[in-house]
């Protein structure tokens, strides 16, 4: 009887062990779209100050929210601190 022939395999890579929990690493965008609500919801706040509580959605506006402005733009820029918490 012939002998068969062994395989050798060389392109398998070798394997990372991963830490029990571990996940990937965060898309590209992630790190920009949380810098992004944090600046936002500063940049909200300041112009509310700066513009006399006439801007964003202030007197000047058709709907006059006046000093919830402060709440929204302190809400804005915790949904980018609450992004950092799955930041990797």
């Amino acid at each position: 009887m012939a002998d068969s022939k062994s395989r050798k395999n060389n392109d398998s890579k070798p394997l990372k062990p991963q830490v029990a929990g571990e996940e990937a690493e965060n898309p590209t965008w992630y790190k920009a779209v949380m810098f992004g609500f944090m600046l936002f919801g500063l940049a909200w706040i300041l112009l509310f100050y700066i513009s006399s509580a006439r801007y964003p959605l202030g007197s000047a506006t058709p709907i006059d929210l006046s000093n919830w402005n402060i709440l929204i733009g302190f809400g804005i820029a915790m949904i980018g601190f609450a992004m950092t918490t799955k930041w990797k």
